[in-house]
């Protein structure tokens, strides 16, 4: 009763010192004045408030896989 979304890629993979802090606001990896760090966390917050998960799975130089789980009510 449920849709499930999984978006990957086979890129670098994120670091383990910065994976929890993803979903965070105005978290970036990017220098100062080249991106805000909303779009994880409003991505984020919108699923969370239809009744949903947001997951991420990570190995290092095997890439990175985002689980959206959203409930079919």
């Amino acid at each position: 009763k449920q849709i499930e979304i999984r978006i990957a890629d086979n890129g670098s993979g994120i670091p383990d010192s910065i994976k929890d802090k993803i979903f965070q606001p105005f978290f970036t990896t990017k220098p100062t004045g080249q991106g805000t760090g909303l779009g994880l966390s409003l991505s984020y917050d919108i699923v969370r408030a239809h009744g949903g998960e947001i997951k991420v799975n990570t190995k290092g130089n095997k890439g990175t896989e985002f689980v959206i789980q959203m409930p079919l009510n």
